[in-house]
């Protein structure tokens, strides 16, 4: 009897303020909402053979109770730390945990924002890094997090 393969299950979590997405800044972020966005994800990861999974929070210690909990439940990560990406070394150090893939993305261009934006403490210990695409920019996350689970 043919085994049943497991579908790979990518963790999508978000930081503070994105539950405001497509209200909140439409001229920096968009209009497309974060729960849009989680329905196109779990869309396109049906294509991929992906189950997605999403997490917010406006909590720094519930982000780092979500990415730890990851290292069991999760084959990748997608992660837009927000606020917290210039600001959090919890959150950094919980990321350079784990052992799965880990594609952060940003709505905006970090480069082109304020310089305290610029710099992001979680960059240097995640698989890749995506910025600047708006929304589209976690369709980009789910593809490289697909690309690296089959290779």
């Amino acid at each position: 009897m043919p085994s049943a393969r497991r579908i790979a299950r990518v963790c999508m979590i978000n930081g503070p303020n994105l539950n405001l997405l497509g209200s909140r800044e439409p001229e920096i972020y968009g209009r497309t909402t974060l729960d849009q966005i989680h329905q196109q994800l779990i869309q396109q990861g049906k294509e991929l053979g992906l189950e997605v999974e999403s997490f917010q929070s406006n909590h720094e210690g519930a982000i780092v109770d979500r990415i730890q909990k990851a290292a069991e439940d999760c084959d990748a990560l997608i992660i837009n730390p927000a606020a917290y990406t210039h600001t959090s070394v919890a959150i950094r150090d919980a990321l350079a945990a784990l052992a799965i893939p880990v594609v952060e993305i940003h709505l905006s261009n970090l480069a082109r924002r304020e310089a305290f934006r610029q710099r992001s403490l979680v960059t240097e210990v995640v698989s890749g890094h995506i910025s600047g695409f708006g929304a589209d920019g976690y369709r980009l996350a789910l593809e490289a997090v697909s690309l690296m689970l089959r290779s």
